[in-house]
């Protein structure tokens, strides 16, 4: 009778273990795949973060020109009016 009891127990405990560690595979799986997802989400954004950056550069880039080009033409208007004066 003990040794059915005992064969019994150790039925329960080796089923227990099993299922404990098909969770801990479970998880660990599920960890992997949501890390992944975090570096896939992570490079896309620094993707994207890159590319507004280069177009903010460039949009700066632009205006400077444009305000170089203004100051130039009112200067140089503003010496043809000079000259016209004198």
């Amino acid at each position: 009778m003990r040794s059915e009891l005992r064969h019994e127990i150790d039925k329960v405990t080796a089923g227990h273990r099993l299922d404990l560690n098909l969770e801990r595979g479970r998880i660990w799986d599920e960890l992997a795949n949501q890390n992944q997802e975090t570096s896939n989400l992570t490079n896309k954004l620094d993707r994207e973060i890159h590319g507004l950056r280069a177009q903010l550069e460039a949009a700066k880039y632009d205006v400077i020109k444009y305000c170089i080009g203004t100051l130039v033409s009112i200067s140089a208007v503003g010496l043809a009016v000079v000259r016209l004066l004198k």
